[in-house]
């Protein structure tokens, strides 16, 4: 099976190696099993020596994209520093990748080189992944495409995208399981000291607030709520900032925000309750209470759903001196 790394110019060498030599690593255990060596892997580039980082780094490509006539999977990492910018300098290999998608290979795009894979439209009308923290970035740019929110690995046909970061490690072993074999996959993740079956990037995620949108008034609202998100706040006081009925209010804010108000009220508030956390050694019933919740069960549900830990669970790991349960 041939497995092509694209490298791309100012690609971030961070996520460019993993695959290589996931995929490598892959055959040498599988020999170590008494089997045979499956992948044929190489990097492919638009030069001979492409930079990488802030040039602090030069991969020596195995050949030129132009010149790969077909592959079983091209893997689209992501490039370092400004998106746009990235995207001019690689903009020569989206007709590669849409070429060899038509002869029928898999693409996968690790982290942002999700932003490189929509520049070729075969994403258009599908779910993908990104980094948690390009989410609003990536649905401006690209509307057409279901961006899905907190996702370690999306899988849409033969195209595959994960999420932010070493996420992308996740969806290399899910590649290396899926044309080869579990356990292939398991001891490439002992040797590499990874987390196979990690499904969300929700516990990394950091709520800033969908403001990228144009619509000022709704703007306003949200700032309300990070105002006063300690005190009951009324779906019908929020519709009145804006001077207008709530169900229309919510369809705006809906449009705005990608979050209804309710949605939107409960992440200002689980953020905050994560530095609370991360930052004091308050107990869980005082967090609650802290950031306007009075009921424990409905606080600890609307906190695993969006983090994917218990409250206590996300204190012990992320809190500077862990607690006892």
């Amino acid at each position: 099976m041939r497995v092509t790394v694209f490298a791309p110019e100012k690609g971030v060498i961070e996520a460019v190696t993993p695959p290589y030599r996931a995929f490598k690593a892959a055959n040498d255990f599988l020999i170590a099993l008494g089997k045979d060596a499956i992948f044929e892997v190489e990097y492919a580039g638009l030069t001979p020596f492409v930079p990488a980082n802030d040039g602090e780094y030069t991969i020596k490509t195995d050949l030129l994209l132009r010149d790969v006539p077909t592959t079983d999977l091209l893997i689209i990492p992501p490039v370092y520093g400004d998106l746009i910018e990235g995207i001019q300098l690689n903009s020569e290999a989206i007709p590669y990748f849409q070429q060899l998608y038509e002869k029928g290979c898999s693409v996968a795009s690790l982290c942002l080189g999700a932003f490189l894979l929509a520049e070729t439209g075969l994403l258009n009308g599908k779910r993908c992944s990104t980094h948690w923290a390009y989410l609003d970035e990536f649905r401006t740019r690209y509307p057409e495409i279901e961006v899905v929110d907190g996702a370690i690995i999306t899988e849409v046909g033969n195209i595959y995208s994960s999420g932010g970061a070493s996420s992308l490690w996740n969806l290399v072993l899910y590649l290396v399981e899926k044309y080869s074999d579990r356990e292939t996959a398991i001891l490439i993740s002992k040797n590499f000291a990874l987390d196979i079956d990690r499904n969300s990037q929700a516990v990394f995620a950091i709520f800033k607030g969908q403001k990228t949108h144009h619509d000022a008034e709704i703007i306003k609202v949200q700032n309300y709520i990070e105002k006063n998100y300690t005190e009951k706040i009324v779906i019908d006081e929020l519709a009145a900032i804006v001077n207008s009925g709530r169900r229309t209010f919510e369809r705006r804010f809906r449009h705005a925000t990608n979050n209804t108000p309710l949605e939107y009220i409960q992440r200002v508030r689980i953020e905050a309750a994560k530095r609370f956390f991360e930052a004091s050694r308050k107990n869980v019933s005082e967090v609650m209470f802290d950031v306007g919740y009075t009921d424990t069960k409905a606080f600890r549900d609307t906190f695993k759903k969006i983090t994917g830990l218990t409250p206590v669970d996300y204190r012990n790991k992320y809190a500077k001196v862990a607690v006892e349960v």
